[in-house]
């Protein structure tokens, strides 16, 4: 594998891919919307092409992917248009990769397992959404594996990590960091697991030079279940943040979903607040080796750097 394509790597996960790539001498196009934005992000990294355009647009993929030996699918979009939009989307990322006689590498969550059942998740674990956006992404694992593209399917949990500013913890981060009162989303009591993007981005590389990987569904989990208090202890210990952190509620965000639509489309993922989808990543160890997990205090430390680096431009 010499070249990729990252799509949405102004994102999140997409930015670590990027990087990840790049730190390993691939030729890498970066592929997102926002020209001035992967200028900032990429301008430093000599392998690394930019190419704009719209998912949406099946030519502006066709051309981004010419040559590449694997697409990363790492782009989204709101919760509001994934319905009608989002199959679409991928149909159009299967066509160009298809075209190319290119390999899928897909930045997938976790929302077809459903609910938890208690235990880790095995990617043995029977699939059954039971909400709209659940079904919709099994939809879309389904017509991906019954494409004729070779596809790495990396389930991860939610993110955190420089530049993932469209993650639920970020929007605690972001507050803390310039020392004001914060949200959290969901119980601070309750242990979650949430995965350093660099870490997910080693991993799904990882997956991508594995031949053998194709074809198969892959959990990869963050380094260990966390509370929202343990959490803001360790932000508040390296912001010297002081200021007060308040818990969103259900409730909270079903009025707010009164006025916004995304907001109104995020109350039926909420139960992942409540009980935690925690992944196993048994089979990753066996097949690849360990996987990447940066304890919680140095990737907070890192994306914080990150984010201050930012408000500093």
């Amino acid at each position: 594998m010499k070249k990729a394509l990252v799509l949405g790597a102004s994102g999140g996960m997409g930015y670590s891919i990027v990087r990840e790539l790049s730190y390993r001498g691939m030729e890498v196009i970066a592929f997102a919307r926002n020209r001035s934005k992967l200028d900032r992000l990429f301008k430093d990294f000599p392998n690394v092409q930019i190419r704009t355009g719209d998912l949406s647009v099946s030519e502006d993929i066709q051309m981004a992917s010419k040559g590449v030996d694997v697409i990363f699918q790492a782009s989204n979009i709101p919760y509001a248009e994934w319905e009608g939009n989002l199959g679409r989307l991928m149909e159009n990322i299967v066509s160009a990769a298809r075209s190319q006689s290119a390999k899928l590498a897909i930045v997938e969550n976790i929302y077809a397992y459903g609910r938890s059942s208690g235990n880790k998740v095995k990617e043995t674990f029977p699939k059954n959404p039971h909400t709209k956006k659940g079904r919709i992404r099994l939809e879309i694992e389904d017509f991906i594996k019954k494409s004729e593209v070779d596809a790495v399917i990396a389930h991860f949990p939610d993110f955190y990590g420089p530049n993932a500013e469209n993650s639920i913890l970020h929007y605690t981060l972001s507050s803390m960091v310039k020392n004001k009162n914060a949200l959290y989303v969901g119980n601070q009591q309750t242990p979650r697991e949430f995965i350093f993007t660099p870490d997910g981005a080693k991993a799904i590389v990882n997956l991508a030079f594995h031949e053998e990987s194709y074809g198969q569904n892959w959990n990869i989990p963050g380094h260990s279940v966390i509370t929202g208090e343990e959490l803001i202890k360790e932000i508040r210990e390296i912001t010297t943040c002081k200021k007060r952190v308040y818990t969103v509620s259900k409730s909270m965000i079903r009025l707010l979903g009164l006025f916004d639509r995304n907001m109104r489309e995020a109350v039926e993922m909420y139960y992942l607040n409540e009980e935690p989808v925690v992944l196993d990543g048994e089979k990753y160890e066996t097949a690849i080796g360990p996987l990447p997990r940066t304890p919680y205090k140095e990737g907070l430390r890192q994306t914080i750097r990150f984010m201050r680096n930012q408000i500093q431009k």
